[in-house]
């Protein structure tokens, strides 16, 4: 383990501990502005009054403070996988429920909750607040966000209260680091798709996960034997859940050998190859 990983993994930590504080201070906030909305609700009506202005504001702040967060998580997930030791084949691994890293504001906003007037329990923000104040880490964050325009990125491009999530291969447009969104194309669509053509999304960064570097086996991580990965289908541009059989690869370049869920074949389920820049860690909740 070097002191890259360790200084990366303790700014990340910083970084969600300074959302969660932020996060609470809007709380609160959320709670004057429903209590004095509940004692006189007849202001909203006085010509000039912005009380309902300035709470969509607030939620506005909230959502977006949820998206980072869940955006810095998964990258945590990421780096702490790299370094976890290896498992024993056939070792039963718990499951990370959703929300189990995150703050209960995030899983409400996540699944979008909907929140009673009088409670107003935990929803998340951030507003478009000017970069120059963001943490170090997030900076860097946004500013790798950035440089993957152009490059193939692996993108869920269904929204957070579907029946199972969708993963594609994508590629990146744009990255707008005010709004924290990008903009991608999905450049071989399904049969199903109306009119058979590309097709754009507009996702947040929560809904993307960059692939390692074709040209750079260090960026990859060494999932270990056991591990649950999201990974590109064998001449798909889909992504499934899938475990790793063989994690001792004796080179970074390596393809890995997975089985994929629900590919039963005579009863078994099928060894398949993939290459080790079609392989990110599964995301946390992943619905399949």
């Amino acid at each position: 383990m070097s002191s890259t990983d360790i200084a990366g993994i303790l700014d990340n930590s910083k970084e969600l501990d300074r959302l969660r504080k932020e996060q609470e201070e809007v709380l609160i906030e959320i709670n004057k502005m429903h209590k004095r909305l509940q004692a006189t609700p007849e202001v909203v009506e006085k010509p000039g009054d912005s009380s309902l202005s300035r709470l969509k504001l607030l939620y506005t702040h909230a959502k977006e403070l949820s998206e980072t967060e869940v955006s810095i998580s998964n990258l945590l997930l990421t780096q702490l996988g790299a370094l976890l030791p290896q498992g024993q084949p056939g070792q039963p691994r718990r499951r990370i429920g959703k929300g189990a890293l995150l703050h209960p504001i995030v899983t409400q906003l996540i699944h979008g909750d909907a929140l009673p007037p009088n409670t107003m329990k935990r929803k998340r923000m951030k507003t478009d607040s000017d970069i120059s104040r963001l943490s170090p880490s997030l900076r860097n964050q946004l500013e790798t966000f950035a440089s993957l325009k152009g490059e193939q990125v692996a993108a869920r491009v269904t929204q957070d209260d579907a029946d199972k999530d969708e993963w594609f291969v994508v590629k990146v447009i744009h990255f707008d680091k005010e709004t924290k969104e990008f903009e991608v194309l999905d450049e071989e669509p399904g049969d199903d798709e109306e009119g058979g053509g590309q097709r754009k999304y507009k996702l947040p960064m929560s809904h993307i996960i960059p692939f390692p570097k074709r040209n750079d086996p260090s960026s990859a991580p060494d999932f270990p034997t056991g591990r649950h990965v999201l990974a590109v289908y064998p001449g798909t541009t889909a992504l499934y859940k899938a475990t790793v059989v063989n994690g001792h690869r004796k080179r970074k370049t390596d393809d890995y050998l997975l089985e994929f869920d629900d590919d039963e074949e005579d009863g078994s389920l099928p060894q398949r190859t993939v290459p080790f820049h079609k392989v990110v860690p599964l995301p946390e909740g992943h619905r399949q």
